[in-house]
């Protein structure tokens, strides 16, 4: 069971005499109207139960209304009511926000589907406090951390209930080096091998493991690891272009810029017995395509 999100702003209080913001997004989403008395009648673990229950990305209604229709009184029913989408923010919003309060739609679009559904309820508040507590609390300046959890510890962003999509992201690095590592990496006689074979093989590694070198990275299921070379013949350098692809929750770009790092940093090695001098850079992100976020193109 996902633990249950509170709001500061909301003033529900952790004893769950009132009904918090959680609570009622999920009745909200299942169509209830549970009033005050009923929720009181709903022992303390079963009211626990709705809050986590309305916290969850998506909401289920079926395990949400085994536990409403145990209320008394029976809470009536309603027409559902779901989150606002992330594509647009919501006119509501934009008039309380006003230019003190700014809210763009890329930074909308982050917000957990809950948030945005708190956000939008603070802004139909007649209490004029409500909305400018919850703006500060939700998106707070408009720089929304979004791997620093309600403590301020790093943590690793939730996305069980995202849905699979086809992800895929492309990424470069450039390694420079002296005319005498480039004539050995051109003729083919560098002390160690093959050097951009072992730099491929490095760099598909290298994207399979990447969730072990970057903390804060999921494990993704990976259905393609591309690595190509582009070797200058005028300037002394490689270009290495690592192009990653998954089915998945989460994207791959971090897969991505690790292959065309390690694959850079392969060379290096490979070379070094001939240069030490050699220059690793730039290493970015050409482009991404999947997710929420939606595409980038450098």
């Amino acid at each position: 069971m996902m633990e249950a999100r509170y709001f500061e702003f909301d003033e529900a209080g952790t004893d769950l005499e009132l009904i918090p913001l959680a609570a009622r997004r999920l009745l909200d989403h299942i169509g209830a109207k549970l009033s005050l008395e009923g929720w009181r009648s709903l022992c303390l673990d079963d009211r626990r139960k709705l809050c986590s229950l309305g916290s969850t990305h998506s909401v289920n209604v079926e395990d949400a209304w085994l536990v409403v229709r145990a209320a008394t009184p029976v809470p009536r029913a309603i027409e559902p009511c779901g989150d606002p989408p992330g594509e647009n923010v919501p006119e509501q919003i934009l008039a309380r926000a006003g230019d003190k309060s700014p809210l763009v739609t890329e930074t909308w679009s982050r917000l957990e589907p809950m948030e945005r559904w708190a956000l939008l309820k603070a802004a139909q508040s007649r209490n004029s406090t409500t909305f400018p507590r919850a703006y500060e609390e939700i998106v707070g300046n408009g720089q929304r951390l979004t791997h620093i959890n309600h403590q301020g510890e790093a943590h690793m962003v939730p996305v069980g209930e995202k849905a699979v999509t086809s992800r895929r992201a492309v990424a470069t690095s450039q390694i420079t080096f002296s005319s005498d590592a480039h004539r050995c990496l051109l003729e083919s006689n560098a002390p160690k091998g093959d050097v951009l074979g072992t730099a491929r093989i490095a760099a598909i590694l290298a994207a399979k493991q990447t969730h072990q070198l970057i903390p804060l990275c999921h494990p993704v299921h990976l259905t393609q690891v591309d690595v190509t070379f582009d070797v200058g013949t005028d300037e002394h350098c490689v270009k290495v272009i690592a192009e990653v692809s998954a089915m998945d929750r989460t994207g791959v770009e971090m897969e991505a810029l690790t292959a065309a790092s390690v694959a850079a940093l392969t060379i290096y090695d490979m070379l070094k017995a001939v240069d030490r001098t050699m220059v690793i850079g730039p290493t970015l992100l050409l482009e991404k395509s999947g997710g929420r976020s939606g595409s980038f193109h450098r």
